[in-house]
């Protein structure tokens, strides 16, 4: 935005000495200082409030003491304030900052307002605020734009930042156009309309209460979103569409998350995350779970503790039959990492007992092959081995004696065959005993071990 036409023309040395002499309240208005306003390391007294200016050079500010500062829908090619220190809020609406917005260290008594502003900085650092201190909030909405990276790396922001509707463009997709790295926040809202053509870089934030990107858009089209290792209570994900690039969430942890399969990225980071909460994405549990698993078959690669948390996530919410169905997915994803000799017992796991998760498919198989050695032991009689002593032949019996590896009940040892058919299927069964047997104590002792 363009300051209207200048109707005073101020000399930059003669404002600096104004200032400097000022107490109470000094207000300039549609004036115009004709070079760089250079107030490094002052002691200003009085409130500095310039409205509807035009600064022909920068303004600098830095290590200097500002009871408050105002330069409101005024256009000035950079300000620079790095280690200042204003008692009070430091109000840019409407303003527009040809070059660098500079507060790194800076501390500000009351609120940081960047409403409607605009930074034009292309290819460069337009707002830089690393290590900036508030005791206020930041607040970046009502049109802002910046035309470059706005960065508050390791910033502590007691009041939030609110960047609603907000566009931040750097013109080339794989460039940061958001630096929030080791920030401390009460909020973080880069929601409702905010826009970013790079990415956003949050790594190590600590966010008290709600980190939001519920209707952003973020369309780097690579690393698009990094969150590793940060905190937040509540993270909310609904973008206004999915990101093109991915979003890393490794080895952070939210008290509460929010999010909606139709965003969701192409790419996820989810190993080391960690959530009390996860919000259900379809009224039926059993879809509930089919989307959990296609969410976590986005992290590139094969990491268990995801499954582990999304199942310890079920399990607090006494769904057990789901938090099963999570872990065995995991089992069946890990196994196409194995050689081909653990493949196959994986498979073999997989179909006997469920990787331990089903042991009810052991009973089938026991149910399906008792009756399958019923129905032929009952029509093909064996021969005792001493005619007239040991129990009578029951096909029943008989069969699970085979099958059960363990014990006996005195069949298998008194009777054997004389024809290869039913021998052969005798031996069958024996050995497919074992194999269920072993299948079923791996399965368990997996299981129990969490392994």
């Amino acid at each position: 935005m363009s300051a209207p036409p200048a109707v005073m023309r101020l000399d930059p040395d003669v404002l600096r000495d104004r200032l400097l002499e000022a107490t109470g309240t000094v207000r300039i208005e549609r004036a115009r200082i004709t070079g760089p306003l250079a107030l490094d390391g002052t002691e200003i007294k009085a409130l500095v409030r310039f409205e509807e200016c035009e600064f022909e050079g920068p303004v600098g500010l830095e290590a200097a003491s500002v009871p408050a500062l105002t330069i409101t829908r005024s256009r000035l090619p950079g300000l620079r304030a790095p280690t200042a220190r204003f008692g009070g809020r430091v109000d840019l609406r409407g303003t527009t900052i040809d070059g660098a917005l500079d507060l790194v260290h800076a501390h500000i008594g009351g609120g940081l307002r960047l409403d409607g502003a605009r930074l034009v900085r292309p290819g460069g650092v337009a707002l830089e605020a690393g290590g900036l201190v508030m005791r206020g909030g930041v607040f970046c909405e009502g049109g802002f734009v910046s035309e470059g990276l706005v960065g508050f790396p390791g910033a502590q922001l007691p009041g939030g930042l609110w960047m609603r509707g907000a566009l931040i463009t750097v013109g080339e997709p794989d460039r940061i156009a958001f630096d929030g790295d080791n920030l401390t926040a009460s909020t973080l809202r880069l929601s409702q309309g905010f826009r970013a053509d790079g990415r956003v870089r949050l790594r190590g934030a600590r966010i008290e209460d709600l980190l939001t990107f519920n209707g952003a858009e973020l369309l780097g089209p690579d690393r698009t979103l990094m969150c590793v290792g940060a905190r937040a209570e509540a993270l909310d994900l609904r973008f206004a569409v999915a990101p093109r690039g991915r979003v890393n969430l490794r080895n952070a942890h939210f008290t509460r998350i929010q999010d909606a399969p139709r965003t969701w990225p192409p790419s996820l980071g989810l190993d080391g995350l960690t959530y009390d909460w996860l919000e259900t994405t379809a009224p039926r549990r059993r879809d509930d779970v089919a989307n959990r698993l296609a969410w976590l078959r986005r992290d590139e690669g094969y990491c268990p503790q995801p499954y582990e948390q999304l199942g310890l996530n079920y399990r607090r919410l006494g769904h057990d039959d789901e938090a099963r169905r999570v872990l065995l997915h995991r089992q069946r994803r890990r196994r196409a990492t194995l050689g081909a000799a653990s493949r196959l017992w994986g498979y073999l796991l997989d179909a006997t007992v469920g990787y331990g998760y089903r042991p009810w498919l052991a009973g089938l198989w026991l149910a399906l092959l008792t009756a399958v050695g019923c129905g032929v032991f009952a029509t093909h009689r064996p021969v005792p081995n001493k005619p007239g002593e040991g129990p009578p032949f029951h096909a029943l019996v008989y069969t699970l004696d085979l099958l059960v590896p363990i014990g006996g009940f005195g069949q298998r040892d008194a009777w054997h065959w004389d024809g290869t058919g039913p021998q052969t299927l005798a031996y069958a069964l024996v050995v497919v005993g074992w194999v269920l047997t072993t299948a079923v104590v791996a399965g368990v002792t997996r299981t129990l071990s969490r392994g």
